[in-house]
């Protein structure tokens, strides 16, 4: 314990094991708790130094919360490893200002307040490195508190003035000072933390009913015809399932039905066979040429493309016959399937990690570097909760270690401790449990934990849907509920996602199951994009805006920043976004609030209660807002009305313009 405390310092990993992460450009509250014994004031610095040895020193705000907590926020702007430490000191200059303000307006110790003063002074103006006008200032105020010809009150105007104060808050007098010990950063590319994802299926995308009722699968050729699509709406990233040949033995076929017919293509999931395995493309959707062609083509349109990585395989899987010891055998000498109960998954083996650890991370290692060889660097881990969290730790620091801007996510619907510890390892996103939380309490109690409670290490990707999973929410909520569930992910995460179809309000579930009805899992899906959307039956423009929304406004790009604000209903969801200026790039502070109607089945109305103080207008003036969905401008204060129908615009988007 140093002479000053300093303690639960932020950002930080819980055990202290792993260290924090950030991405380019994010709004990083640096925070620590430091305190010292009796009244004097003290002062905190954050000293950081960049991965190039830069190094910066900035100075921490009091929260007063009563528990000596300080805070500065920073946005590192270069990738890599970043140090940092905090430095507590006893200030002199704040401890002198505090006292002289009650003692001399008292008249008490006057004359000694006025020598402690001059001398603090005197000693500021003597220090090296101050510019010569600033030397002048306090001398001149030095020489104004020891004057017999000035009275308290004009001492007291010296220890009042705002710019004496600036003078020794940027640079202080500091004693006992005390060091924190140092502390690591991790700070990535923007898309690790940043993004707005869209997946699809390649084989659907160009599919063909033939004559005789059969499909003719899509190619990688014909899914680059939907690429401009994805593109036009504001997407940024394109996730596609497992792209390798599929299994024929125990294929599934529709809905998951256990025997399947000539024609059905099987899950994606379900990967090997005689055409190869993890290392190869499903013959139907071309060549690895053709992939290259398909990720040459979404960049073009500035889209990154997302591949499956599903460490499992069929059972005519290439390693089932070459590393029979990489599965589980049973007693009868058959190999174990993989279940999530209920749920049985008959074509497809798990990977035993501990009967051969050193050969399959040879393997595991050889498939990443192929793929990113093909220029893929986002891979979508599949179940990564089902495998030891030691293999990911290893994988992703070789990987990343060889190609820094490789981002991994994990698609783990799993309890929070594991789900953490996946972060903990080196996850840069994770899906998370948005998908179940849908009522205000419970998005209220979720928002505030991904965007503080697990910021530092946990980057959330809050997809809507996704082909396993088609809540009650948007299976009875009707098309309210897709916007609701939309603006909300767009708007509370820096990362979101859709499936495709969610255009299409598909929300038809296989009884008995959150699950589509006719899976795209199994089957083809051929969707008639524009036909919907010529019928005014798409939810393509709404994504779009939302996206367009996204990009103007800096704030939504930041997975921290959110603020909890209240609403007479409990069917009325309010929050703020905040960006200050001094961290946005523009220079220009920004500030989104969203006021949601979560009950798709209603219109309600209320007064909603905005504390505008963490956005930096002062409580009780009057600010103008524009909905960046409807255009509609209002001046609000601190209490204001508020009607949302779900049947027409069940969310606002607020963009707080100005203030008088």
């Amino acid at each position: 314990m140093g002479r000053i405390p300093l303690v639960l310092p932020r950002p930080s990993v819980p055990g202290g094991l792993f260290a924090p992460r950030a991405f380019v450009g994010e709004a990083v509250p640096f925070q620590i708790t430091a305190f010292r014994e009796g009244h004097d004031v003290i002062g905190v610095h954050l000293r950081l130094v960049s991965p190039s040895g830069v190094e910066s020193l900035h100075r921490l705000s009091p929260l007063n919360n009563g528990f000596d907590q300080w805070r500065v926020l920073v946005a590192p702007l270069e990738r890599g490893r970043w140090s940092f430490r905090f430095e507590a000191f006893a200030d002199e200059f704040a401890t002198w200002e505090h006292a002289a303000a009650l003692k001399i307006a008292a008249g008490v110790d006057s004359a000694l307040m006025r020598e402690i003063g001059a001398r603090l002074f005197t000693r500021a103006a003597a220090e090296k490195g101050r510019p010569a006008a600033d030397r002048k200032r306090l001398e001149a105020a030095a020489e104004g508190l020891l004057s017999p010809a000035r009275d308290d009150d004009d001492a007291l105007e010296i220890v009042r003035d705002e710019a004496i104060a600036s003078l020794f808050a940027a640079r202080p007098l500091r004693d006992l000072v005390t060091h924190s010990r140092e502390h690591t950063l991790i700070v990535e590319r923007e898309r690790a933390g940043v993004g707005a994802w869209y997946e699809f299926f390649p084989r659907s995308e160009g599919a063909r009913r033939l004559k005789d009722g059969s499909v003719k699968s899509g190619t990688f050729r014909t899914a680059i015809k939907r690429l401009p699509a994805v593109a036009d709406m504001g997407f940024d990233v394109v996730y596609l399932p497992p792209i390798h040949p599929i299994g024929e033995v125990n294929r599934k076929g529709p809905n998951n039905a256990l025997s399947a017919g000539p024609g059905d293509p099987g899950s994606p999931w379900a990967i090997g066979s005689r055409f190869g395995g993890h290392d190869a493309v499903h013959p139907d959707l071309g060549t690895l040429a053709d992939f290259r062609a398909f990720v040459r083509a979404a960049s073009a349109q500035g889209l990154e493309i997302a591949l499956d990585l599903a460490l499992q395989a069929a059972p005519d899987h290439p390693w089932v016959r070459e590393h029979p010891e990489w599965f589980t055998t049973l007693p009868d000498g058959s190999i174990a399937y993989a279940e999530n109960p209920p749920k049985k998954y008959q074509d497809i083996y798990p990977i035993n990690f501990d009967n051969d650890p050193e050969g399959i991370r040879e393997e595991v290692l050889r498939i990443v570097r192929h793929w990113i060889a093909q220029g893929v660097r986002i891979f979508r881990v599949d179940n990564p909760h089902t495998k030891p969290l030691q293999f990911w730790e290893w994988l992703i620091a070789t990987v990343t270690a060889e190609t820094p801007d490789v981002v991994f996510l994990a698609e783990a619907f799993t309890r929070p401790a594991p789900l953490q510890a996946l972060a903990y390892s080196g996850f840069q996103q994770s899906y998370s449990y948005f998908t179940w939380r849908n009522t205000k309490a419970e998005l209220e109690e979720f928002f505030t934990w991904i965007t503080d409670e697990t910021a530092d290490f946990m980057r959330p990707n809050l997809f809507v849907n996704t082909p396993d999973i088609l809540t009650e929410y948007l299976q009875y909520g009707g098309r309210p509920a897709y916007k609701v569930r939309a603006a909300l992910a767009a708007t509370a995460g820096a990362s979101y996602g859709v499936y495709a179809g969610y255009e299409l309000y598909e929300n038809v579930a296989r009884p008995g199951s959150e699950e589509n009805i006719d899976n795209e899992k199994y089957e083809y899906k051929i969707r008639d994009w524009e036909g919907a959307e010529a019928r005014g039956d798409s939810l393509r423009p709404y994504l779009t805006r939302l996206n367009e929304i996204r990009r103007a406004h800096p704030a939504l790009r930041q997975l921290r920043g959110l603020t909890i604000h209240w609403s007479d209903d409990d069917a009325i969801l309010v929050y703020v976004k905040h960006l200050p200026a001094a961290l946005s790039p523009d220079g220009t502070a920004d500030t989104i609030i969203v006021v949601a109607n979560v009950d798709p089945h209603s219109a309600r109305q209320t007064m909603v209660h905005i504390d505008s103080a963490v956005f930096g207008v002062h409580p009780g003036t009057d600010y103008d807002v524009e909905d960046l969905l409807t255009g509609a401008r209002w001046t609000w204060n601190r209490d204001n009305f508020v009607r949302l129908d779900a049947f027409q615009e069940p969310v606002h988007i607020l963009h707080v313009r100005g203030h008088s």
